[in-house]
């Protein structure tokens, strides 16, 4: 049976081979943006993706050099037709998750 998300699937596969993430959420937006003018003719239902990523794989990068490490990954889904059109990402290590929640939490 044909997964009916293959794009999701194939993000999570290979951000989770890659990066051993302790966290990773995968929004699908494609929805909110399928009336672009980008968008039209377009068949995919997988297209615009927001990411948050924890990993210790970003200790000691700045955060342009971790989005281009999920850029590396994720070039063949980019480059498709049909592929991913926008990527949104949030990246941190853990101990960044922990001082954010702590953040939040004495708001």
């Amino acid at each position: 049976m044909a997964s009916r998300t293959p794009m999701e699937d194939a993000i999570r596969e290979k951000i989770t081979a890659s990066l051993q993430p302790s966290r990773l959420e995968i929004h699908n937006d494609s929805h909110l943006h399928a009336h672009h003018k980008a968008m039209r003719g377009s068949t995919s239902q997988e297209t615009h993706f927001r990411l948050v990523i924890t990993s210790e794989s970003f200790k000691s990068k700045m955060h342009p050099a971790r989005h281009r490490m999920i850029y590396a990954l994720l070039k063949d889904e980019m480059a498709q037709a049909d592929g991913i059109h926008a990527l949104q990402l949030r990246t941190m290590t853990p101990e960044e998750e922990v001082r954010q929640k702590e953040k939040e939490s004495a708001q």
